[in-house]
Parts: structure tokens; C-alpha cells; sequence
């Protein structure tokens, strides 16, 4: 029977709210970056920061336990590549005056979420419902 907790979609996830929030405020960032860096920067950090949501809605569509969980590290991957790049545009000072707090928040309860997600998934309890 289904509790107040049930997820039945992606959609449901924190995880995958917060990363949707996450690409949201990356392509706000990147509209600050120089337009030199369209095709650089902006265009890397873009596609690392949509990887994340796309694949924790594909990996749970997928069904399988397994499948889920790959998805989840190539998500955990895209987080990592996109906390370096935001490290890069931090040191490259590619803005001027603005505050990455937010940013960085939403990156790092992200990958927590995302962490705590893999090694779940690595546990014997685990149910997909």
C-alpha cells in the first residue's frame, strides 16, 4: 500500500528538484560569463550541470537496480566536473560581483544527496518503490 512517501517519479526525487534548481542557477551564472566564453566555459558548464537531472531521470525510469545505480554515478560524475568548473570560473574571476553561495550550495547538497543515494543502492535493503 502506498505511504505519504511513495515516489512514484523522478519528479518526487529531492534530488532531482534540486538539481533542476542547480541547472537553473548555472545557466544564470554563465549568462554573466564573457561572450568569449560561449563556446567554452559556458557551453561545458551548461551540459555538466543538465547531465545531472537527465540522468537521475533516466536511471530511475530505467527499473533495474543496477541500471539506477550507474546512473546515479555518471550523475555524481557531472557533479564533480561542474563543482571544478565552477572553481575554474571562480578563479578565472569570469564575473564581476557575483555570489556564489547559492550555487555552491545547491552543488553540495546535491552531491550529498547523490552519495548518500549510490551507497544506499549499494545496501542489501534496498527497494526501488
Amino acid at each position: 500500500m502506498p505511504t505519504e512517501n511513495t515516489i512514484y517519479s523522478y519528479r518526487d526525487l529531492i534530488v532531482w528538484q534540486r538539481a533542476m534548481e542547480l541547472v537553473v542557477e548555472v545557466y544564470g551564472l554563465t549568462k554573466l560569463f564573457p561572450n568569449s566564453e560561449l563556446y567554452g566555459m559556458t557551453s561545458q558548464m551548461r551540459r555538466s550541470a543538465v547531465s545531472i537531472p537527465c540522468n537521475i531521470a533516466e536511471g530511475r525510469r530505467r527499473g533495474t537496480r543496477k541500471d539506477y545505480k550507474q546512473f546515479l554515478i555518471i550523475a555524481y560524475g557531472s557533479g564533480a566536473e561542474l563543482e571544478t568548473q565552477i572553481e575554474i570560473a571562480k578563479r578565472l574571476n569570469l564575473t564581476q560581483n557575483y555570489d556564489y553561495k547559492k550555487i555552491d550550495s545547491y552543488i553540495l547538497e546535491v552531491m550529498k544527496m547523490l552519495n548518500s543515494m549510490i551507497n544506499k543502492l549499494n545496501e542489501n535493503n534496498y527497494s526501488t518503490s
